[in-house]
């Protein structure tokens, strides 16, 4: 099944793709014969414009900081584009697997950090020549589609430019996540602090910090919708305008509460400030490695066939610092498992996610009494109670979003036992409820929820079975 991208439109449904391609039913699975039409890369060109704007805009940034002789703010900043960008460009060539391929100028511009403009460039040419002429499939999908209550498996025929394009919006994606959250994040941190510090606001700074923020929402947004994606891989995930709506508004305020935070309490207690970023990074970082030894499991062999142990540990090393960097300012929204061989855990932890927002909310409000009593005589011209009152306001806003998403606008939400309702009911009212006894269950708010099926209560006939895995587009590490 070609790989659903966060921006762009979705493909159609069950019934108008039996209309348009010709579909036929064999044994209860619906047969797509024709594959669907070929969407836009809109992802990898919407990557590609945010990695080259700000890449641009930090440029222009650095150049001012060298003219005024700000050596630490042009250090950063420099650092801030240059780290995402060597590790986009080695990101890309690990997906692509170009190593092991005769191509030397993609190589030559990859170290020229141009790799996602070329990426980008292969995937429009690959976008417009499909079609031209009949090709056969090279491969079949096989998706469990939600329709209209009824859960119908199909299969899906892909062909060779659906493939690539599938495999260059994948590779986007985690691109993505790098240039969000180990580039974006810690730039829109220090121009924040850097305009606090100074006074004033340079009009290319401005531009800079929103470009990151775009960057950062847009990462958070695809790391939510990838979650989804790996966490129901036998089903087709179809995603309404509602919840990207939802996604974002949730994303945004998360992250744009969660940087101001921090910002604020490092211009109060300038000092404190490292020890608070290092303590959080690095519980993120050794937690996934903390369950593994307690696990006592083993390293997973298939990350890449050429890999030794030592490659294996340092990819997963990597890997374990993306995670880290993202649960730093927002939620993950997935729980790694190093010993899987998927390294995503697939079971939904709600308990960690109810925790996690509860401490982060407690550190945010922490962090912004500190800076309250510690200000400086700057903020006598800004309302800070009027401030304190607006970010303690917007993270709710943010959870509030979050529940709404998981009540309303999950694709998967009737594969769902409980809902948000439910949840907030059995913990304001247990011990209400545990004084009438036992008696019939409470008919549930509605069909959402908040708990996954596990397989064994997957509906029959509809299980995933062994040789679907084989049929994907890509391979369960790239999906992971």
């Amino acid at each position: 099944m070609e790989d659903h991208d966060p921006i762009e439109r979705e493909t159609p449904d069950v019934a108008e793709q039996s209309e348009h391609d010709g579909a036929s039913m064999e044994n209860g699975v619906m047969l797509v014969v024709n594959h669907s039409r070929i969407k836009p890369p809109f992802s990898v060109v919407l990557a590609t414009l945010l990695y080259c704007a700000e890449f641009i805009t930090a440029s222009v940034m650095c150049s001012m900081y060298h003219k005024t002789e700000d050596t630490i703010w042009l250090g950063f900043t420099i650092s801030f584009v240059l780290v995402p960008a060597v590790l986009i460009q080695m990101a890309l060539t690990f997906f692509h697997r170009d190593l092991g391929r005769d191509r030397p100028l993609v190589l030559f511009l990859h170290l020229l950090l141009l790799g996602p403009v070329v990426r980008c460039l292969e995937a429009l040419v690959v976008y417009y020549k499909a079609g031209k002429k009949e090709e056969p499939y090279v491969t079949i999908s096989r998706k469990i589609g939600l329709k209209r209550g009824h859960d119908m498996p199909m299969e899906w025929e892909i062909g060779h430019s659906e493939r690539k394009l599938a495999a260059h919006r994948n590779a986007f994606k985690r691109t993505a996540l790098i240039q969000a959250f180990l580039g974006s994040t810690p730039q829109l941190t220090l121009q924040l602090y850097a305009t606090i510090q100074e006074k004033y606001f340079l009009p290319t700074r401005v531009a800079l910090m929103v470009i990151t923020l775009v960057s950062i929402t847009y990462g958070a947004l695809v790391c939510s919708v990838l979650a989804i994606q790996i966490r129901y891989d036998n089903y087709k995930v179809r995603l309404r305008p509602g919840a990207y709506v939802c996604m974002i508004v949730w994303r945004g305020l998360e992250i744009a509460t969660r940087i101001t935070s921090l910002v604020l309490f490092s211009t109060a207690l300038t000092h404190w400030m490292i020890p608070v970023g290092l303590v959080n990074l690095l519980f993120f970082f050794f937690l996934p490695w903390a369950e593994f030894w307690a696990r006592k499991g083993t390293l997973p062999e298939n990350v890449e066939k050429n890999f030794s142990k030592l490659g294996t540990t340092v990819v997963l090393c990597m890997f374990t610092l993306l995670y880290a960097c993202i649960n730093v300012f927002c939620w993950s929204a997935v729980q790694l498992d190093l010993s899987h061989r998927e390294l995503i855990e697939k079971k939904q932890r709600w308990d960690r996610l109810a925790v996690y927002y509860t401490v982060r909310f407690a550190e945010n409000c922490l962090l912004i009494g500190l800076w309250y009593v510690h200000k400086a005589d700057f903020y006598e011209y800004v309302c800070a109670p009027m401030l304190v009152v607006q970010l303690v306001v917007c993270y709710g806003m943010a959870v509030l979003f979050m529940l709404l998403f998981y009540q309303y606008f999950h694709p998967c939400k009737r594969l769902f036992k409980y809902n948000v309702h439910d949840c907030l009911h059995c913990v304001c009212f247990k011990g209400r409820g545990r004084g009438r006894g036992s008696g019939e269950p409470r008919n549930s708010y509605s069909t959402n929820a908040t708990m996954v099926l596990v397989a064994d209560e997957l509906p029959p006939g509809i299980a995933s079975r062994p040789d679907d895995r084989e049929t994907e587009i890509l391979d369960t590490m790239e999906a992971a």
